[in-house]
């Protein structure tokens, strides 16, 4: 599958030298996917946390982590590069808030789906703050504030795997193949979670009294 002509493709390339653990191909991995990154990080990174961090902060550890771990990669088959990657810069991003803003760890054995990190209500509030952003202005401080508190309450809830699902593919704009990989579900589940969850978030924005039931991405 990786060769055509004769010539290797190159993202099958990058990811047997990640799977060898090439640190040179980690670089143009980050570099290739810094953007797309950065939009991640700062989707999600908590309010009281941006006085302290910022997203390139954050980039800056992640990719020292992903450094360390490289040698995990290997034993991830089924791992995409890009969904490895920000796997990492996301646990990255879960480390951060604990340590900076008092969360309890986890234990360390203890498996969290992607859906209930320790940080998903950061999802809610950022899905509420990027809306209500889009739809006022900011001299209606008042109504922003009332707004975002009312859209949050409503998207709590929602099904989780509805809401990771419109945060992944709505603000960070992955790809239905990679927010599947990224949440272990079928595409054509996450196909119909996504219709579902914009749906329902339409819904939502309707019964916000001075924000429009039009999203911005459809």
């Amino acid at each position: 599958m990786g060769v055509t002509d004769g010539q290797v493709n190159p993202v099958d390339d990058l990811e047997g030298r990640l799977r060898g653990g090439d640190s040179q191909a980690l670089a143009e991995l980050f570099s290739r996917e810094r953007d797309r990154l950065w939009r991640m990080v700062s989707f999600r990174l908590a309010e009281p946390l941006r006085a302290r961090l910022g997203p390139d902060d954050v980039l800056q550890e992640a990719f020292l982590d992903a450094s360390k771990r490289l040698g995990h990669y290997k034993d991830c088959p089924g791992c995409s590069p890009f969904v490895w990657l920000r796997m990492v810069v996301n646990q990255t991003l879960a480390d951060l808030h604990r340590r900076h803003l008092g969360a309890q760890r986890r234990d360390v054995g203890r498996e969290i789906a992607p859906w209930s990190s320790p940080f998903a209500q950061t999802t809610s509030a950022s899905v509420a703050i990027q809306l209500v952003g889009a739809f006022t202005s900011p001299s209606q401080a008042a109504v922003r504030a009332e707004a975002a508190s009312l859209v949050e309450q409503a998207i709590e809830q929602m099904d989780p795997i509805d809401r990771e699902v419109l945060a992944l593919r709505h603000f960070e704009e992955l790809t239905n193949a990679e927010v599947a990989e990224t949440l272990n579900i079928e595409q054509k589940a996450a196909s119909i979670r996504y219709v579902r969850a914009l749906r329902r978030l339409k819904e939502i924005l309707a019964q916000v009294p001075g924000l429009s039931d039009e999203t911005q991405h459809g």
